[in-house]
């Protein structure tokens, strides 16, 4: 047999095939709403049966028809939807009042209806991922895209099937229990933490810690150190400093600016306590070799993740950390910088919009990995305009940064713009928006020369009663670990 008959023979059977589908089922689910609508319509719509989930035409029509009297409150049997249909045109179209007739008929009883809401469901996923299937082939014989792009749109698509098939309600009980023990852990703990611990007690006080499932936003004008400080709190969780039981947490980090080498080379010398700038110049005393080389061993058996591509498209960024979360479980993610990130589906339509949709996909992305995501961004130059002192709406491109973020922190340093400042070394972090906690600023140090943020006294830790941190020599222990 010529190889082209070989070739052709799956793809001609393949056409042939009848998509799943269970025509019984489809009856069963229909017949029993017309026979005990109050209970199986409630039972449709938590198991999320869409008129799409019918593969019949007719059945699709009638149930869209059911959807909508049951949503104006009205009675669905027999007679309302034999009118119902009528008045809409398409009695007719589902093969008249004699159809609605043999969907009970074949219905033996209502107390099936979840089994045939199962199934429906079933077989509609499956002509789902079968669609997405073709959709994906077709993809990979015409996109000009490269291969890892094609992958991240395939990825998305097939997640988008898996985002729709959630939706259960969960019983109280278990609501209660599983939060009551999330209490527990908190008081258990002895620090006042309802998430994973920056490594910054006065920033802690204030955040209660990086919780799951939460978008963190932080914001600042170039050159005050954003980076650094997101790069001081991933080296701080990799290495479980400030961590009520010194757990090191792998972290994962996109870097769409820096590049590899240079995003750590700047982690040595900070955790080593060398200058960036000397070091570069080859400047650095013998006796400071010791310390880089004590600071790489460290830093080479932290849980770190780095991904340093360049202008990421947003649902390549997500494809790439649900990877990075199923191969390193990863519990923290940094993004540095949204900014840098694009949305190819709407960069057409201005940057406004597509940083609306970049900063909802990473939102939704925090949701589905059920981690904390740290985001970098810029701010505008308004607060340059007025005091220097930054607010919300001076986040970059969109308010829908603002909209979406659980967290949003504004850092400034006063000596950056006002010469005459005695402290050189005061940062400020304004915890401008909490959804679930204070605003305020909190004082940190910033030690520019090593591009190292510390935690400034404890009045923070004081001002909050309830965060009892270690006291100062632990501290410094555990910061030189």
């Amino acid at each position: 047999m010529p190889a082209e008959t070989v070739s052709a023979a799956p793809r001609l059977a393949g056409a042939e095939r009848v998509p799943p589908h269970s025509e019984e089922a489809e009856q069963g689910i229909l017949g029993s709403i017309l026979l005990d609508a109050g209970r199986v319509m409630d039972v449709s719509v938590m198991r999320q049966i869409t008129p799409e989930c019918f593969y019949i035409p007719a059945h699709r029509i009638i149930y869209e028809q059911m959807l909508a009297v049951y949503g104006q409150g009205g009675a669905v049997d027999v007679l309302t939807m034999t009118e119902r249909l009528r008045t809409a045109g398409k009695l007719e179209a589902v093969g008249g009042a004699i159809c609605l007739e043999r969907l009970i008929d074949a219905t033996p009883t209502p107390a099936h209806a979840e089994y045939y809401a199962d199934i429906v469901r079933q077989k509609y996923l499956l002509r789902e991922i079968i669609g997405r299937a073709r959709d994906a082939e077709q993809m990979c014989f015409t996109s000009q895209d490269d291969a890892d792009e094609v992958l991240a749109r395939v990825e998305q698509d097939f997640l988008d099937i898996t985002e729709h098939q959630h939706g259960s309600v969960r019983a109280w009980p278990s609501a209660v229990r599983e939060t009551m023990a999330h209490v527990e852990r908190i008081l258990t703990s002895h620090r006042g933490l309802a998430g994973i611990s920056t490594g910054l007690l006065n920033l802690d006080a204030m955040l209660m810690g990086l919780k799951n499932g939460e978008m963190v936003v932080l914001a600042a004008r170039p050159s005050m150190g954003k980076t650094s400080l997101a790069m001081n709190i991933a080296e701080n969780v990799a290495l479980g400093v400030n961590d009520p039981e010194r757990t090191r947490r792998a972290v994962g980090i996109f870097s769409l600016e820096m590049s590899y080498e240079a995003l750590v080379m700047r982690m040595l010398c900070s955790h080593a306590g060398v200058s960036w700038f000397q070091l570069a110049q080859g400047r650095v005393p013998h006796k400071e070799h010791g310390k880089l080389a004590q600071a790489a061993d460290t830093l080479g058996k932290a849980p770190l993740f780095l991904d340093d591509t360049g202008a990421l498209d947003v649902l390549e960024l997500r494809a790439r950390a649900r990877r990075m979360k199923k191969q390193h479980g990863i519990e923290l993610l940094i993004i540095d910088y949204l900014q840098m990130l694009h949305s190819r589906e709407y960069s057409r339509q201005g940057r406004q919009i597509e940083t609306a949709n970049i900063s909802n996909n990473l939102k939704a992305m925090a949701k589905e990995l059920k981690v904390p995501v740290l985001v970098v961004s810029q701010l505008s130059r308004a607060p340059e305009q007025r005091d220097n002192k930054p607010k919300l709406s001076d986040l970059r491109d969109s308010g829908a940064i603002e909209q979406d973020a659980d967290v949003v922190c504004l850092l400034r340093r006063p000596a950056f713009y006002d010469s005459e400042e005695e402290d050189k070394t005061l940062a400020i972090v304004d915890v401008a928006k909490q959804r679930n906690g204070p605003t305020g600023e909190v004082k940190l140090n910033f030690e520019q020369d090593f591009t190292r943020f510390r935690d400034r006294g404890v009045d923070r830790a004081e001002e909050f009663g309830s965060f009892a941190g270690p006291p100062p020599e632990a501290q410094g222990e555990a910061e030189e670990e």
